[in-house]
């Protein structure tokens, strides 16, 4: 179908014109849209501001009879523009939610992993590590010297590690 008559008016200001063009683009648009971006709404906000660029630009075209042409081009450069941004960025929503279930996982087997301690090791790393106590003061609390608590400590480390490593071997194995 020829447009050049429309194309013409649109450039002279006529805005029911341009409206009929995009209109009968529209089907056209959606598609191109659809085979560089994933969902819906990129594509609407890709053919939103193509539509925008075409009407502030649209008495740049020489030859009415390529109208299409030129939308689709303005179309395909939106679409690239946008994934190249797509790639450098990383919605903060998806960001946050990665991050929050990677601390929640890890969260989770580190509490494991110290549950899984005899008492008197839980003890001393949940007051070291947990509550920030100084050695000296957990020694004062728990009423030994504080070379103990520093073997204890130690001992405790060692026990986490190996726990830790083991539930990391059995995630792998069921991944």
């Amino acid at each position: 179908m020829n447009h050049s008559d429309d194309v013409i008016r649109a450039q002279k200001g006529n805005r029911e014109a341009f409206m009929r063009l995009i209109k009968a683009s529209e089907p056209s648009m959606y598609r191109v849209a659809k085979s560089f971006l994933k969902s819906d709404t990129e594509c609407a906000d890709a053919i939103q501001e193509t539509i925008l660029k075409a009407f502030q630009a649209i008495r740049s075209i020489k030859e009415p009879d390529y109208f299409k042409t030129w939308l689709i081009r303005i179309l395909i450069n939106v679409c690239q523009r946008m994934l190249k941004m797509n790639k450098q960025v990383i919605p903060m929503a998806e960001l946050a939610e990665r991050s929050y279930e990677n601390e929640m996982q890890q969260d989770l087997e580190l509490w494991e992993a110290v549950r899984s301690l005899e008492e008197e090791l839980r003890v001393i790393v949940t007051l070291f590590y947990i509550e920030d106590v100084p050695l000296k003061d957990i020694a004062l609390m728990l009423d030994i010297p504080e070379g103990t608590v520093k073997s204890r400590l130690y001992r405790a480390r060692e026990k986490l590690v190996c726990f830790l490593s083991v539930e990391d071997e059995r995630s792998v194995m069921y991944e």
